[in-house]
């Protein structure tokens, strides 16, 4: 077979798989896009050696699942010598209370004396001695009595301190268990167990693919025929086809923007268009983010969907 033949035939398959490719293409829709989701990074709520992390890529996980811990062993370390701080601050305090009741009952019986002894004295029955004496007493009873109550008040405001401690440690503690925050498919898993993380680390991302958001781009004339809430229909490829799902706008931007890059032609390009969402539900999980798709504006009876 000759050169020229050879690109003869060549140049008749390009030609039938562009006819292929632009047969699937649908020519009515009236703006393109891609599918996103909201996806979250799940990270490292404290520092330590990872134990365990019970998911994989792709693995569905369930909102409020733990799905893995961080090495607690330090902070249960940590939180047994508060404990016993707080215990021996607590009896410390006990023994204040104690302390605090006798020297009141001796500042009854000082009080008492001194009262005696005043009235002795103005009948000239004790000297002045006396009278020295028992306000001497009752006076350092007193001092006493207040010097006690603030130690006691040192020693719960101790208590009261450690207490707090140990309810930081349990807080740490609870989150030392990694939870999913939603129900979702994880999407990335960043570390492997018996690695230490620092807090803030980034752990795995997911995203709940149960609805997705259809991203698109529509001109300035084309806004007066939208609104939120209305009904739409999304177009993706399927094998020869184009298949049409249901959706429902659920938000416009109000700030006009250029197309981006791989959306539009150059010349295209140089239009400012407006960004608006679709949700598209994906009960079986057909579509995928990055997924290119088609706007079709029109009337459609579609089932409730969930918002972005």
């Amino acid at each position: 077979m000759s050169d020229s033949h050879r690109r003869s035939l060549l140049i008749i398959a390009l030609g039938f798989g562009a006819v292929a490719f632009t047969s699937c293409r649908n020519e009515d829709a009236d703006a393109y896009g891609n599918f996103e989701a909201t996806e979250v990074t799940v990270a490292a709520e404290v520092g330590g050696r990872l134990l365990e992390l019970r998911l994989d890529e792709g693995d569905r996980v369930s909102r409020g699942a733990v799905v893995g811990a961080v090495d607690t062993v330090p902070l249960i370390l940590e939180r047994r010598a508060t404990a016993a701080r707080r215990a021996a601050a607590a009896a410390r305090a006990r023994e204040a209370n104690t302390t605090i009741a006798a020297l009141e009952v001796q500042q009854t019986i000082a009080d008492r004396e001194l009262a005696r002894t005043e009235r002795l004295l103005k009948n000239a029955a004790a000297t002045a001695q006396q009278g020295d004496r028992a306000e001497r007493e009752a006076r350092v009873v007193k001092e006493q009595l207040a010097g006690a109550r603030v130690g006691r008040a040192a020693l719960s405001q101790e208590v009261a301190a450690l207490d707090a401690q140990v309810a930081l440690i349990d807080e740490r503690l609870a989150r030392s268990r990694i939870i999913s925050p939603l129900d979702g498919t994880i999407l990335t898993r960043y570390v492997e167990p018996g690695e230490f993380v620092q807090q803030g680390q980034p752990l795995f991302k997911l995203a709940s693919l149960d609805s997705l958001t259809f991203r698109a781009y529509v001109s300035g004339s084309q806004l007066t025929s939208l609104r939120l809430g209305q009904a739409v229909r999304v177009g993706v490829d399927r094998a020869d086809s184009i298949a049409t799902l249901a959706g429902r706008l659920t938000w416009i931007s109000s700030v006009a923007e250029f197309t981006p890059t791989p959306i539009q032609t150059r010349d295209e390009r140089a239009d400012q268009v407006y960004a608006v969402k679709v949700a598209v539900k994906n009960p079986d999980g057909v579509l995928r983010i990055g997924q290119p798709g088609e706007l079709l504006l029109g009337n459609a009876e579609v089932e409730e969907v969930g918002t972005n």
